[in-house]
């Protein structure tokens, strides 16, 4: 089976193609191909994704990305594939609109089944994925970078993996889902306000950093370690840290680090912060923020008794992140699948195999007049 993925839900136009052959059970994934056109440059002087521009970026590079995907998975049309996914939500209205269409158009041209697809469902299944497979003249290989960090699909179809305890943190989602099986979910918590993602790209821009927020607090926290600055930086808080549920908030630590700034400006009568200070600003805000992903993810790993933990989106992609929720989850024996970085940020191998799952689970054909963009699809 060969699955056609095509994901537009923010500013990244992304299409993939998925390779499924052996038992339903116990199948092979392969992916064959992985192409995503970024925005992030067209983008940046706003601070942010300007929903209109794209959505006009994403209706002129759906074909150019087609193309490049269909030649990378060495098909010569969409002909050659059985199914067509798309993501249908939750994202941008009009940026889900321009792959819907795209979409319906070539499930109509080459009458193929058409599959609407979660975007949260792709971000979590991208801990199935592998490196994006290479052709070499004897067979197809896999790039072994980092192989294996992800979850082992074939070996069990995943049943051993749960329940899994998934954090799913992005620029406009961070919750945590406990998965029963493939297809069941069960929402444990979820952000109240800005999401990790918009924190990280919130206080990225109040420190002066760019956009997107997330990498560049990374890198400059990263610069904080390696010169080991010391500052005596009031600590910022970490909301909701110990509340009782597992509700996430990050407004607060957004408006914490402003009133920093701001005083800290006062008290040196400067309007620019010094490059040594903003990277102390830096890394005890990423710090803070991973300080409350982790203890809640293990909070509620304890209490629903998870086999083991998820993290996707792409913040996951977060270098510290990662290894303090590999470190701190060893501490009670669970297991951590993280996905390879190439499948961290939105794209549509992780598309294609949701709605492969999907579409094995369900068997449900889809009328092209009922697939419609749903900006605030629910996973569960």
């Amino acid at each position: 089976m060969l699955i056609l993925a095509i994901e537009t839900s923010c500013d990244d136009t992304a299409i993939a193609v998925l390779k499924v052959t052996g038992a339903k059970a116990k199948p092979d994934l392969v992916v064959l191909s992985n192409t995503i056109s970024s925005q992030v440059k067209l983008h940046s002087k706003y601070g942010g994704v300007y929903p209109t521009l794209a959505a006009r970026e994403h209706e002129k590079n759906l074909p150019k990305v087609l193309k490049k995907s269909l030649k990378d998975a060495g098909l010569k049309s969409p002909a050659d594939v059985d199914i067509i996914a798309v993501t249908s939500g939750p994202g941008l209205s009009v940026a889900l609109w321009r792959g819907i269409n795209f979409a319906k158009e070539l499930a109509k041209k080459y009458d193929k089944p058409l599959v609407p697809t979660n975007h949260i469902e792709g971000h979590i299944y991208s801990n199935w994925l592998r490196p994006v497979a290479v052709k070499s003249k004897l067979q197809i290989t896999y790039l072994r970078r980092g192989f294996g960090r992800q979850a082992n699909y074939k070996k069990d179809g995943g049943q051993k993996m749960f329940p899994a305890l998934c954090l799913i943190v992005s620029g406009g989602h961070t919750e945590l889902t406990l998965m029963s099986g493939h297809g069941k979910y069960k929402l444990v918590g979820r952000t109240r306000d800005d999401a990790a993602g918009e924190a990280f790209d919130k206080i990225a821009r109040i420190l002066g950093l760019g956009y997107p927020g997330g990498p560049a607090i990374s890198a400059t926290a990263e610069k904080f370690k390696i010169l080991n600055l010391k500052f005596k930086i009031p600590t910022l808080p970490r909301p909701m840290i110990y509340s009782k549920d597992y509700d996430f908030s990050f407004s607060g630590l957004k408006t914490a680090v402003l009133y920093l700034v701001k005083g800290q400006n006062e008290k040196n009568k400067t309007k620019k912060l010094s490059p040594a200070l903003k990277t102390a600003i830096a890394a005890e805000a990423q710090q803070a923020i991973i300080d409350v992903l982790v203890y809640k993810t293990l909070k509620a790993a304890k209490e629903f008794k998870a086999k083991s933990i998820m993290l996707s989106g792409g913040v996951s992609a977060n270098k510290l992140l990662r290894e303090t929720l590999k470190k701190e989850a060893a501490k009670i024996k669970t297991p951590v699948s993280i996905p390879e970085m190439e499948y961290t940020t939105d794209n549509a191998a992780m598309i294609a195999m949701a709605a492969y799952q999907s579409y094995k689970l369900k068997a449900i054909s889809y009328k092209l007049d009922d697939i419609e963009a749903d900006a605030n699809w629910e996973l569960v």
